[in-house]
């Protein structure tokens, strides 16, 4: 492999390292160096933003990163291509000019736009985007474009958009196109692929090194080796690569606006220290239509957290829900669950438990202080030890996501060229109909063999990644790469052990949800949906954990039956 696109990011969300564009800079050689800063709860904030002050929309801490870096990027040759545009790509790239010209500097910029679908008259919608894919970005950096930023493109488009640029692919080379699809979604995370909120992040180095950024290095045939600049905190390896293909995704076909992945053909091979290949990814022809974020504001909401210590927490609990009922009357009221506190604790903290109370509604009214000054007033007239985790706070607006989807030819992805030109991109004009049950774990599955097994946690040599898609949540689940000769038959054990109805039995808050189950065999693991489980989406949860970010690791810490040999 001799020409390699050198391709890295520096960013996962908004809010993210914000030294790491500098970071990445100045680590080592690069080509491309992309920023993703938007989510479907990202959406939300900026269209807020936009509701104080049309002329915002985009993500404001990349325009500070510029000021610092963007000389650098021009002489050492790095394009930079970012969807931090949001939901004003143009007005960033308009901003991106100022900032060159305060700085001295003279910069070719453009943007890609045509996302914004609100004019379909989606219902309530404060922001309605269609996920585009790369050839936009790819037609600006032909076009001489020094920086490209973007509104909502899908994230794996940042990669794909350089690499249709550098290597010339037709819209129909779709195993090269799906190759730098799965390296995008790789990178678009940021240091989640060098050991972020990795579920065996004690094999890490903890030296106290911030870790660092991935980068791919990217060939004409869509392999790569994902690795990070020499010196910096974490690792590449193959589990930490695992647990960001598998973050986020649903079944064993990864649909984009350019080509639909087949991730159950991703080969992931250890090519060094901190170097980790990607091949024989395979594609076909992109779905039909385009996949759309909808949010809309869904009303106020609020919530209580009450401490309950020592003895009769459940009787103590019961009883403050008594006293509160009058004052519950939002259009939702959610209760958390109380788990006591363990007999004989050696400090108040581990002799006490947690019990919230959440509440959402149309109008601010009834989760103000008709439900905050209620509680307060129990303060000395309710359980014994009545205490609280803060004071009551304001009513806070939340939105409410929805997937929605269109046809293409009601979307004009286009390019903005830096010299005013506009261009609109071709549609691929060739569409696959995907079975998105491909790959679906079957049932009954061979039953594991009866022999002698012991009770020890699902994570003793099983690792898990998660995350929320909308209202639901995703489990990756995969076999730890650490040399063992069992590694295929604990591979084969993990597939038989991971039935829907075992995963209930297991995730209990799951027990009345759909879930699916699919198995990718080259990752070692599988891939598990649970439908419904966050409800109306990240901003409308009423869960503790809206995102489902710790649900992986509480199943890792559940106990199940392992036969005896594969613990040795």
């Amino acid at each position: 492999m001799t020409d390699l696109l050198r391709i890295g990011n520096c960013s996962g969300f908004y809010g993210d390292r914000m030294s790491a564009m500098r970071e990445m800079l100045d680590g080592g050689p690069l080509d491309v160096l992309t920023g993703d800063y938007l989510a479907e709860l990202t959406m939300l904030i900026l269209g807020r933003d936009t509701m104080k002050d049309p002329s915002l929309g985009y993500a404001k801490t990349f325009v500070r990163q510029l000021e610092d870096c963007l000389g650098t990027a021009l002489e050492r040759g790095v394009r930079i291509v970012s969807n931090a545009g949001g939901l004003n790509p143009a007005g960033l790239a308009d901003k991106v000019r100022e900032v060159a010209r305060g700085l001295g500097l003279d910069v070719a910029v453009a943007h890609v736009e045509g996302d914004d679908v609100r004019a379909l008259s989606f219902e309530g919608a404060l922001t309605a985007n269609a996920y585009l894919g790369g050839f936009g970005i790819a037609a600006a950096l032909t076009g001489g474009a020094d920086v490209v930023v973007t509104g909502r493109v899908t994230d794996a488009s940042l990669v794909v958009g350089p690499a249709v640029a550098r290597f010339g692919w037709a819209p129909t080379a779709y195993d090269e196109l799906a190759g730098a699809v799965v390296a995008g979604h790789v990178l678009e995370c940021g240091a989640q692929a060098t050991g972020g909120n990795f579920s065996g992040f004690r094999s890490l180095r903890h030296d106290g090194t911030p870790l660092g950024f991935p980068l791919a290095e990217l060939a004409a045939d869509g392999s790569c080796v994902v690795t990070k600049h020499d010196g910096t905190g974490g690792a590449v390896t193959v589990d930490t690569v695992t647990a960001q293909l598998l973050y986020e995704v649903q079944s064993t076909r990864y649909l984009n606006p350019d080509v639909t992945v087949h991730l159950d053909s991703v080969r992931l091979d250890q090519a060094g220290p901190d170097r980790v290949s990607v091949s024989g990814v395979r594609g076909e022809a992109p779905p039909e239509r385009l996949k759309v974020c909808v949010n809309e504001l869904g009303g106020y909401r609020n919530s209580i957290e009450l401490v309950l210590t020592g003895l009769d927490v459940e009787a103590k609990a019961d009883w403050v829900r008594e006293q509160l009922a009058p004052a519950l009357t939002a259009e939702t009221v959610h209760w958390s669950r109380v788990a006591a506190p363990p007999y004989d604790a050696d400090t108040e903290e581990g002799a006490s438990t947690l019990l919230r109370c959440t509440v959402m509604d149309p109008e601010p009214g009834p989760v103000g202080k008709a439900f905050t000054g209620a509680a307060v007033e129990l303060a000395l007239a309710s359980y014994p030890g009545f205490t609280m985790t803060g004071p009551p706070a304001a009513p806070t607006p939340y939105g409410v996501y929805r997937p929605e989807y269109v046809d293409r030819d009601a979307v004009t992805h286009t390019v903005v060229h830096a010299d005013g030109r506009r261009e609109v991109v071709a549609d691929p004009g060739a569409y696959a109909e995907v079975d998105p049950r491909l790959g679906l774990r079957p049932s009954p599955y061979p039953a594991p063999p009866d022999t002698l097994t012991r009770r020890v946690p699902l994570g003793t040599f099983v690792h898990a990644r998660s995350g929320d898609k909308g209202g639901d949540a995703n489990i990756g689940l995969w076999v730890v790469h650490d040399g063992s000769d069992l590694y295929e038959q604990r591979v084969t054990w993990l597939a038989k052990l991971a039935s829907p109805r075992k995963l209930r039995e297991l995730l209990p808050e799951a027990a009345d949800l759909d879930i699916e189950v699919y198995v990718l065999p080259n990752l070692g693991g599988v891939n598990i949906l649970v439908r419904g489980l966050l409800g109306r989406g990240v901003a409308a949860s009423a869960r503790f954990d809206p995102q489902a970010k710790g649900l992986g690791e509480w199943l890792r810490s559940r106990m199940v039956h392992v036969q005896e040999g594969l613990l040795t």
